[in-house]
């Protein structure tokens, strides 16, 4: 019989709970509550569905403070959305993602603390960001008619779409701190963009900045992923538990039953003993 999760189930009530809140206080659109809805049900899934795979029995202490952070992206793209349409409550919409900015310091404090860092934690976290900065994105590119801007939200996506198309951009990035401190750059600089409290050509100069940051994040990984890339025959494995990885040649056996060939002659990360992606 297949569990039911009670954090996801949870995380959909506090989604709408909050959805209703912002309707009964400044007021929301058809639009915005199909959009914050929509959002809702899409995170809570993908979770339902990352906890199902990691075998996980329920949430941990900072995978829920990362759904708490999720449930007010949602609300911040409920905004967002009726924002297409006319004007909306800026200062509410500032704090819905200066709590969620927050709690982004918080929830790796908490599983450091805990000792409950996971890979579906870490995985959660990392598309919340994501999918955080790319509703603000689009709300700043709307308000500020800099259409360039939503490059920075698309970044992530792009990166992500590349790899279907390019199977050596799929492989395993080791950690890098650098890489998280660009994301939250990216977070504040277009918080502050969406309050309107530095003159245009200060907020377009840190706009420009930040995207920059950003291309050089991504192609510095791109190019790790590139030079490190699989080839036929060989298979990518990670050398310890911190990510570090190295290349090892490894000839393919006609006769190995266990041998999922991929493409070019590869190994599956399945055969190669490569964690699975948990979403």
């Amino acid at each position: 019989m297949r569990t039911v999760r009670t954090g996801p189930v949870i995380g959909l009530i506090a989604q709408v709970a909050l959805l209703a809140a912002l309707a009964g206080t400044v007021g929301l659109t058809g639009l915005g509550w199909v959009v914050g809805f929509a959002s809702g049900v899409t995170t809570n899934a993908a979770l339902a569905r990352g906890l199902d795979r990691s075998d996980a029995d329920a949430l941990g202490p900072a995978d829920r403070v990362t759904l708490t952070r999720a449930t007010f992206a949602g609300g911040v793209a409920a905004l967002t959305a009726d924002s297409l349409g006319g004007p909306v409550p800026v200062a509410t919409l500032v704090t819905l993602t200066v709590v969620a900015l927050v709690l982004d310091a918080v929830d790796g404090w908490v599983a450091r603390r805990t000792g409950t860092a996971s890979t579906l934690g870490a995985r959660f976290d990392m598309e919340v960001d994501a999918f955080l900065i790319l509703v603000l994105s689009v709300y700043v590119a709307h308000s500020t008619g800099e259409w360039w801007v939503l490059a920075i939200g698309a970044a992530r996506y792009a990166f992500v779409a590349a790899g279907r198309l390019l199977p050596w951009m799929r492989g395993s990035l080791p950690p890098r701190y650098w890489r998280k401190v660009v994301a939250a750059i990216q977070g504040v600089v277009l918080t502050f963009a969406t309050a309107e409290v530095l003159p245009r050509s200060l907020t377009n100069a840190a706009l420009a900045a930040s995207l920059a940051m950003l291309t050089e994040s991504f192609g510095r990984d791109v190019w790790w992923l590139r030079h490190r890339r699989v080839g036929p025959g060989r298979i990518m494995v990670s050398a310890d538990g911190v990510g570090r990885s190295r290349e090892r040649a490894t000839r393919l056996r006609a006769s190995a039953p266990s041998a999922t060939s991929t493409f070019d002659g590869t190994l599956s990360p399945a055969d190669a003993g490569l964690p699975r992606a948990v979403w």
